[in-house]
């Protein structure tokens, strides 16, 4: 079994776009315009992971995300059943520090050095995770409190 991508529904597709890949960085790779179903997908993926795009079908590609936006409006609620989304950062201060100079909240914080929870404009969980050892605890984020819930 292998991984191939997650997908989210998205509110906003451009607000969704701004997110993700102005904001965490991902790159889109595929976008699907569907008249007849009246929805867009768009996939991206990690900068880090274009290359193994290159050896799979086009439609199997992975690791992606799928942002899925039906051009008529629906409702979603808040469910929790989803759960949220993991990146790898190499730097997970300055990562958190870009986000929130870009309004993004912190809903958790880095305070270990390690993990932060943020969230997407469509209230999808997003944990960052430091690449390789935490970071020593620093500050603002050691003594910044938990914003919402994630």
């Amino acid at each position: 079994m292998r991984y191939l991508h997650t997908m989210l529904r998205v509110r906003n597709l451009d607000a969704a776009i701004k997110f993700y890949q102005d904001a965490l960085g991902l790159k889109e790779v595929r976008r699907i315009d569907n008249d007849k179903g009246r929805f867009t997908l768009v996939f991206l993926c990690a900068p880090e992971d274009l290359d193994l795009l290159k050896s799979q079908p086009a439609t199997r590609g992975a690791p992606l995300v799928e942002l899925t936006y039906n051009w008529d409006e629906e409702k979603y609620g808040e469910d929790r059943y989803f759960g949220h989304l993991a990146y790898e950062v190499d730097d997970i201060y300055a990562t958190c520090e870009k986000l929130m100079k870009m309004g993004v909240t912190m809903n958790r914080p880095p305070r270990d050095g390690n993990m932060a929870f943020v969230r997407s404009p469509d209230l999808h969980s997003i944990e960052l995770l430091q690449k390789g050892d935490p970071k020593p605890p620093a500050e603002p984020w050691t003594s910044m409190p938990n914003t919402g819930h994630w």
